[in-house]
């Protein structure tokens, strides 16, 4: 089981000199998602070596064009790559009629199926699952409707404890795939032995929270509560709260205090105004509550 989080911008409003908007390529637990798809978005993943194939998920967090005018280009440019397979997209509603409208009136190459899954709900809800990872939105307070989106690990199936298993002569080889699947052995004798005395716990499963454009907003700590990544916006210093306020973004202490809460393991910042030259300012100042704070840079890569 592992992480992977690719940062491709990481920065608010529009897009300047070496300061793209946001986009995170996430692989997680062998799975690829891409969340959200600021204007450059595709530059930035052949820049650092995405695989554009790999992706079949793409989460939009709202629909502010920082955060989604990337994504009509990156549909269009998989339709010049000739791709046939179905591509997934979760966004607020609205992002299906936008999306196809660009696409329509440019008379784009992207011909393979597009399957948008449109969100409404204000309450947390399960989006999207399979056999590997499971996304849960997260309710975020901004000027429009917002989701953050939170990827978890599946369970793994409990290991073998072969230092126990050696203590029982009957059992072999062909027994192991029974006991990996949860069975009891049944020893010639009759005895029978308990799965749990033959495995141990799988390592536990890794998750990742991505909160993008909110203001402070402390009741989605039950959601993201012992979370071992956190990316949280940070869009201004601590002194600019009153701007934070009216702008329905965070500050750094904000986000810091939001992975204190969680007790998140790791806590990434970006989502930085323009106004600051020196991002390590926000760095210092949030590490003054959460020590292990780290700031999203493009093509940085966080793994866990």
């Amino acid at each position: 089981m592992s992480i992977a989080l690719t940062i491709l911008g990481c920065h608010s409003a529009t897009p300047r000199k070496n300061a793209f908007p946001t986009s995170q390529y996430l692989e997680i637990n062998n799975s690829h998602f891409l969340i959200d798809c600021g204007e450059g978005t595709q530059r930035q993943m052949r820049k650092y070596k995405v695989g554009f194939s790999k992706i079949n998920h793409i989460f939009i967090t709202h629909l502010h064009g920082d955060h989604f005018y990337g994504l009509v280009g990156l549909l269009a440019t998989f339709g010049i790559l000739n791709r046939e397979k179905e591509l997934h997209i979760y966004g607020p509603k609205g992002i299906k009629e936008v999306t196809l409208l660009q696409l329509r009136v440019s008379q784009s190459h992207a011909k393979y199926k597009m399957i948008f899954h449109e969100l409404t709900s204000k309450e947390s809800e399960l989006i999207f699952e399979d056999d590997k990872v499971s996304v849960t939105t997260i309710p975020l307070n901004h000027r429009v409707y917002t989701n953050g989106y939170l990827f978890t690990e599946k369970q793994k199936p409990r290991k073998l404890n072969m230092l126990n298993i050696s203590g029982y002569p009957d059992i072999d080889k062909a027994d192991y795939l029974n006991i990996k699947a949860g069975k009891d052995v049944v020893l010639p004798s009759g005895e029978v032995v308990s799965n749990l005395e033959l495995t141990i716990p799988a390592d536990k499963p890794l998750s990742f929270a991505f909160c993008s454009d909110t203001c402070y907003k402390p009741d989605i700590v039950p959601i993201i509560k012992d979370v071992d990544l956190l990316y949280h916006e940070a869009t201004f210093l601590a002194d600019r709260e009153d701007l934070a306020k009216k702008t329905k973004h965070a500050t750094t202490k904000q986000a810091a205090e939001i992975a204190k809460q969680a007790n998140a393991k790791q806590l990434i910042i970006g989502h930085y105004s323009g106004r600051y030259k020196d991002i390590n300012v926000f760095k210092a100042e949030a590490q003054e509550i959460f020590k292990n704070t780290n700031l999203a840079e493009p093509g940085k890569v966080f793994k866990v």
